[in-house]
């Protein structure tokens, strides 16, 4: 697909909208893969990458690759940010250990 806008809402009927200039999707286990020039927002916060993951098999999303992460009080800079859709636990983490995630708050 080209030019992706998907829509999530959640049980609270918060929305959640990731836009991509492409994306694949399984029919069959519903995972879709989201490529280039991709931006999440969801409520006060956006997050800007080259890829996003979505994948409903093990309940998560991983946004990887020129991960920046703009909020009400900052902005991060990180490789990855993995996110369990059943916990709602949030991993940010860089590729190589020797490099730092960069936080900058306002």
């Amino acid at each position: 697909m080209r030019k992706v806008v998907a829509i999530f809402t959640d049980k609270n009927d918060k929305k959640l909208f990731i836009y991509s200039d492409y994306a694949e999707f399984n029919s069959s286990n519903y995972d879709t893969l989201f490529r280039e020039n991709l931006k999440i927002e969801y409520e006060n916060h956006i997050i800007t990458a080259d890829n996003l993951d979505f994948n409903f098999t093990e309940n998560n999303i991983l946004v990887y690759e020129n991960v920046i992460y703009k909020g009400l009080n900052g902005k991060i800079q990180t490789d990855n940010i993995k996110i369990n859709l059943l916990s709602k636990n949030i991993e940010i983490f860089m590729n190589e250990k020797t490099k730092n995630v960069k936080i900058m708050s306002f």
